[in-house]
């Protein structure tokens, strides 16, 4: 059974294909958001922090951080922006973070200062990038995202993506990193603008499952950019890629919906062993000297009066 694990200094992670879903919080990313891109890049974490707590009180089982704040010299700015922004996030939260960047050194920077066993994002089927990235997962042996792009760029072709990720699989055995510690990530098309995009990304991850017995992620609100009421979507889509064998995304906790979705997914996928996490994140709480303290009363009064 196919299990990647991540941990921060003081807490570990399992993602797999028996285990819950993996909820890889989104949120400390500066990539459209213009107000933290500004924040961030004046020194000013306010936000980040404010996420980062956010994030993990909603359930996120780890922590996507991106320090992306600006295309002029990102291999300047980027590396030290990202190790600060780190080492103050996991100052503050317990859970594994993924250390996000599209740039090596940056990713290098954030390896330096990352407690535990983070997740590395990412590396993609260029020939360039696989020489830079796979020797850092190698050196600090850690658990990669391995995205289904090359030089050829994004296809529209489900199988020549899947190519790519076993490209990337097969590379990464040169280096000697197993197929467990790669989690592939085999780009989910917006359905507003291909009609299969869904059909396509879950065909995909069955493929990635029995064939390569990778994990897979997503940035799962692509499924539905462009459109209105995208949280409708993204809740109907994370159960049914969890059904598939998808074992982990990079969503936002913080949508009440979709978390939903996925905890009543573990539920049908048996991961939620006796429906203990769904209970104790939906059973009301009882009032105080509630129903059951009224009823021992009246029984008790009976008593009395008999």
């Amino acid at each position: 059974m196919t299990r990647t694990i991540i941990a921060s200094a003081t807490r570990e992670a399992v993602i797999g294909f028996d285990q819950p879903f993996c909820v890889i919080g989104e949120r400390i990313n500066p990539t459209g958001r213009k107000k933290l891109a500004a924040e961030m890049s004046a020194g000013d974490f306010t936000t980040v922090e404010a996420d980062a707590i956010a994030q993990v009180a909603a359930g996120a089982t780890m922590l996507d951080v991106n320090a992306g704040v600006t295309s002029v010299n990102p291999n300047e700015t980027e590396p030290p922006l990202l190790a600060q922004t780190i080492d103050l996030v996991q100052g503050l939260v317990d859970v594994p973070l993924c250390i996000d960047s599209s740039v090596p050194a940056a990713l290098a920077a954030g390896l330096e200062v990352c407690n535990g066993r983070p997740l590395l994002n990412s590396v993609t089927g260029e020939e360039e990038r696989l020489e830079v990235v796979l020797p850092l997962v190698k050196k600090h042996d850690v658990p990669v995202v391995a995205i289904s792009n090359d030089e050829t760029g994004i296809s529209e072709d489900p199988d020549v993506r899947f190519e790519v990720a076993r490209k990337i699989v097969e590379r990464a055995a040169d280096f000697g990193i197993k197929p467990h510690d790669i989690v592939v990530d085999p780009l989910v098309m917006p359905i507003g603008a291909m009609a299969t995009a869904g059909q396509q990304v879950f065909a995909l991850v069955r493929r990635l499952r029995n064939e390569l017995q990778v994990n897979t992620t997503c940035g799962a609100s692509n499924i539905s950019f462009g459109l209105p009421n995208r949280h409708g979507i993204n809740a109907a889509f994370l159960p049914m890629a969890i059904a598939s064998g998808m074992t982990s995304a990079i969503m936002n906790p913080l949508r009440p919906q979709e978390m939903e979705a996925v905890r009543a997914a573990n539920v049908l996928m048996s991961t939620d062993a006796n429906c203990m996490a769904w209970i104790k994140t939906y059973r009301a709480p009882a009032a105080e000297g509630g129903e059951g303290g009224e009823r021992r009363g009246r029984r008790e009064g009976r008593r009395r009066r008999a």
